[in-house]
């Protein structure tokens, strides 16, 4: 029997080609691998493995022909297949049509076999939803795998499928990344498909793409989407091919800004400036030249604006969904975080969130001047290592305090207590570096650099010029072929 866990998408499409082995097999090895886990790490939700509509889908041509592929339960709809979203209101609501990501998929020749678990709407860094449960970390089941593609991360890192839907609206590719040790880029905005029903997905913050265990895969899949027509944003374009770019050694040695300060003013664990220092030394030992400046962006300012963003989408996801389900929501409907979210952005102002949209646009002119002196810029993936299960839930306390709000009505006195702020600390102060390029809309990277004490994953991310994920692709590239590339084969539980 091969070792399917051996290879990487790539690797099995063209085992498959070489009648090596067969697409059956291949995909009977992936089913073996999420049976044989899922039952602890709780990554797949939903499978239609024997479904006669998937099956009738499976293709024979393609970049991934036969190698298997697990969807995101968000925003990449499989036509017949329940929505969930990690919430019990969508569990029997099932999609009438392929979203736009996962027709353009199927022509890769991916074979899906199911969904992952996201928390409740892919609201938190995160996957611990009440209804579905948690997905956990194949590093340490202990600690959780990140999120919002968090059940993807755990897929992909267990070694369920080389490859699996993800998307990203404040770091929701990036996190699991870090967490579990996989290569995980956010594009630019525009990118990637969002249609056919919408033409942005929060603003345009969210984009959809794809978590890894190689660059190479991640670069393949990118080079065939096609243009969305539905899509409101289009990309800078791109004339060639990002696994050639992959494939090509950089012309130059480049110049680097990095940090390791929070950009909300927050704590930074030593692990994970460690990531970057280590980084920052193998850099400089290639040639290239790191400067240690942080991005001129108002971090704070940033923080409170993705917060609006928040507000203001959640209440609106709500309100949709009770036009679909044909009555009101109510308290117990929804997860406490998720209801409190909904009664703030019912309290946001036109001229609140309009303000928070040009601050955006503001802080892309100002990354953009920015680039123009520093190819890449470095972080912390997250400022912290994976939290442990339950570490972050809200206290009966804070659950009950959203109740008695939400009972009476007080969103708008909540918003204006200063209490917005204090939630943006609080909630970002474990994963503040990743919103930046959802709001500018740059692409960005996480890489798997380092292993702390405890043998958990941490990340280092990289962001580029908007348009320029050929560069961060060279520069994932070479740093791959080092030995301080975090391999998620040295997982024992692998």
């Amino acid at each position: 029997m091969f070792n399917y866990k051996q290879y990487d998408g790539v690797g099995l499409a063209e085992l498959i080609l070489k009648k090596e082995v067969k697409a059956e097999e291949v995909r009977d090895a992936a089913i073996r691998e999420i049976e044989k886990k899922n039952g602890a790490l709780n990554a797949v939700v939903d499978k239609f493995y024997e479904d006669p509509q998937e099956l009738a889908h499976d293709q024979s041509t393609g970049p991934f022909a036969g190698v298997p592929f697990l969807t995101k339960s968000i925003n990449q709809e499989v036509k017949g297949r329940p929505v969930r979203s990690g919430s019990k209101l969508l569990e029997n609501i099932k999609a009438d049509h392929d979203s736009e990501f996962v027709r353009q998929i199927r022509k890769t020749g991916v074979t899906l076999l199911g969904q992952t678990n996201v928390p409740e709407f892919a609201l938190l860094g995160i996957t611990e939803p009440v209804h579905y449960g948690p997905s956990r970390n194949p590093w340490n089941t202990d600690h959780t795998p990140g999120g919002s593609s968090g059940g993807s991360a755990a897929a992909v890192a267990s070694g369920m499928v080389p490859i699996a839907g993800a998307n990203d609206g404040g770091g929701s590719i990036r996190i699991p990344a870090a967490f579990c040790g996989l290569f995980g880029l956010k594009p630019t905005r525009g990118r990637t498909p969002t249609g056919p029903g919408r033409g942005r997905v929060w603003q345009g913050a969210s984009v959809d793409h794809i978590l890894s265990r190689t660059v190479r895969d991640s670069a393949t899949m990118l080079d065939h989407y096609q243009m969305d027509r539905a899509n409101a944003f289009s990309a800078p374009p791109f004339q060639g091919s990002y696994l050639d770019a992959l494939q090509t050694s950089l012309p130059r040695p480049l110049t680097i800004a990095f940090t390791t300060d929070s950009p909300i003013g927050t704590t930074v664990d030593q692990e994970c400036k460690l990531a970057v220092h280590k980084t920052i030394k193998l850099l400089e030992e290639m040639g290239h030249t790191v400067i240690e400046k942080a991005a001129p962006i108002d971090g704070k300012r940033l923080a409170n604006s993705y917060f609006m963003l928040y507000f203001a989408e959640v209440a609106t996801t709500l309100t949709e969904i009770e036009d679909v389900i044909g009555r009101k929501i109510t308290f117990n409907d929804v997860e406490p975080a998720t209801w409190m979210l909904n009664l703030l952005g019912k309290a946001v102002s036109a001229d609140e969130f309009l303000a928070s949209l040009k601050f955006w646009d503001k802080a892309a002119i100002q990354m953009e001047n920015f680039h123009d002196d520093y190819d890449l810029y470095i972080t912390p993936t997250t400022a912290h290592p994976p939290s442990k299960i339950g570490e972050l839930d809200q206290t009966p306390f804070e659950k009950g305090l959203i109740q008695v709000v939400g009972a009476l009505r007080l969103g708008g006195i909540l918003k204006k207590s200063g209490f917005v702020e204090q939630l943006a600390n609080k909630s970002l102060e474990r994963t503040p570096f990743t919103q930046l390029a959802n709001l500018t809309g740059q692409p960005a990277m996480s890489l798997p650099m380092h292993l702390t004490k405890e043998s958990l994953p941490c990340g280092v991310q990289v962001m580029a010029r908007r348009g320029r994920e050929d560069i961060l692709l060279q520069f994932a590239g070479q740093l791959e072929k080092t030995d301080s590339w975090i391999q998620v084969k040295d997982n024992p539980s692998y």
